[in-house]
């Protein structure tokens, strides 16, 4: 299993996202001022216009954009900083953003509202006083005087200092709002990103977890096989020995070479068991028979892999070494509702109180807690005393195929 590298959660907002919030900001911008100015036109018969202040107003949307962008390449800087540094930022930052935006919307503005002033004052309408229409106008700021021209009055009129305060402050509130808008969306990328940690760190536990149970493999199996390879040799059974090692070695290599998180086909499963029992059959070669039924169509069903080991130990430990006849260990697997069955079993003495046999518990719960770290409440085991005699062990899991097995 690969492991998720500190960069994956360092908590970012894309900036897809980024840019979708400014477009949608701006975007609204153009739609609410269009829509107003269509309102106010009412107040002056007349006045057209209309085609000729949309292209500077998308010009004017535009620029905001860019702007805006150019703020959260600032602002994104403080993005791993406490918040309280970053409401800082915002209100510092939005500032000359604002005043940026609205030098832009002068400049952009400026003959588009000169010819409406003109066209206003030759049309001489008094019906409402032109002035007011045009103050109401965003993105419209006239020049110092143009308000008391096109009202045909003589009035005191804004400056034009007035009148880029009043558009900085409108900016300022809108930057502001894009700004709460963007920590939203960084405070929501970073529970994601804890969310991603967390879960890295429960699959890195799980891992070990299930490393630290396959790595149980009894180590007296070792210790044993070598001693009946000790007597083989000092027998004189060269040739057996030889098939021992041989077999032993095939074992090792199989059971090692594999990922110890990862699942494996039942039929190499059954294969990998069925190597450890010609082994243990060398020391027990009059006592030892072992069975297998694989059905063709749940060859390729996934299990964890060696998860059959500890039972088949068990049963060689506590049927085969303790008994003096023949004892057959059967390893079958069945398809059960949708869910894969295998069972371990053995015909040798068991104690008939329906109690585990003394020692069997290690195993079994060293199976019982692989099965709860891979498939969780998915899978049970169940084991006892068989009617006829001896044990047996039923493991019930999710029946996975090799190209739908579920994720570590």
């Amino acid at each position: 299993m690969e492991a998720d590298s500190p960069e994956d959660y360092t908590a970012r907002v894309p900036f897809r996202t980024v840019l979708a919030s400014i477009a949608g900001l701006w975007l609204t911008y153009f739609v609410l001022t269009t829509l107003r100015w269509e309102l106010l036109r009412w107040e002056l018969p007349g006045v057209g216009m209309s085609q000729e202040l949309l292209w500077p107003r998308a010009l004017v949307s535009l620029s905001g954009m860019v702007i805006t962008l150019g703020l959260w390449l600032v602002l994104r800087l403080f993005d791993a900083r406490p918040l309280w540094a970053k409401i800082g930022a915002a209100l510092l930052l939005s500032l000359p953003v604002a005043i940026a935006s609205a030098q832009a919307n002068q400049l952009i503005m400026k003959q588009p509202a000169e010819r409406l002033v003109e066209q206003i004052s030759e049309d001489n309408r008094d019906s409402r006083s032109g002035s007011d229409v045009l103050n109401d106008l965003p993105g419209l700021n006239l020049p110092s005087g143009a308000s008391d021209q096109a009202g045909g009055a003589k009035r005191v009129v804004a400056t034009p200092w007035q009148d880029l305060t009043d558009l900085v402050f409108g900016r300022y509130f809108m930057m502001l709002a894009w700004c709460a808008l963007y920590l939203a969306l960084l405070t929501g990328e970073k529970a994601r990103a804890a969310e991603r940690r967390e879960s890295a760190f429960r699959r890195a536990a799980k891992a070990a977890e299930l490393r630290s149970l396959r790595y149980q493999v009894n180590p007296h199996f070792l210790f044993n096989t070598l001693n009946s390879l000790s007597a083989l040799v000092l027998t004189g059974k060269s040739q057996a020995a030889e098939k021992v090692i041989q077999t032993l070695s095939t074992f090792y290599r199989r059971s090692l070479a594999d990922d110890p998180t990862a699942d494996v086909p039942l039929l190499e499963e059954f294969g990998l068991q069925r190597l450890y029992l010609d082994i243990e059959a060398v020391r027990f070669p009059n006592r030892l028979h072992a069975e297998y039924d694989l059905p063709h169509d749940l060859e390729d069903a996934e299990v964890p892999g060696m998860i059959l080991q500890p039972l088949v130990e068990n049963s060689v430990k506590h049927a085969v070494a303790l008994s003096t006849g023949k004892v057959t260990i059967a390893l079958a697997a069945r398809e059960e509702y949708g869910r894969l069955v295998v069972t371990v079993s053995d015909d040798g003495n068991g104690d008939g109180g329906g109690q585990p046999r003394p020692g069997y518990g290690i195993g079994l719960a060293n199976v019982r807690e692989r099965l709860g770290a891979r498939f969780g409440k998915e899978a049970t085991i169940v084991s006892g005393p068989a009617p006829g005699g001896g044990y047996s062990t039923l493991l019930r899991m999710p029946l996975l195929r090799h190209t739908d097995g579920l994720p570590l």
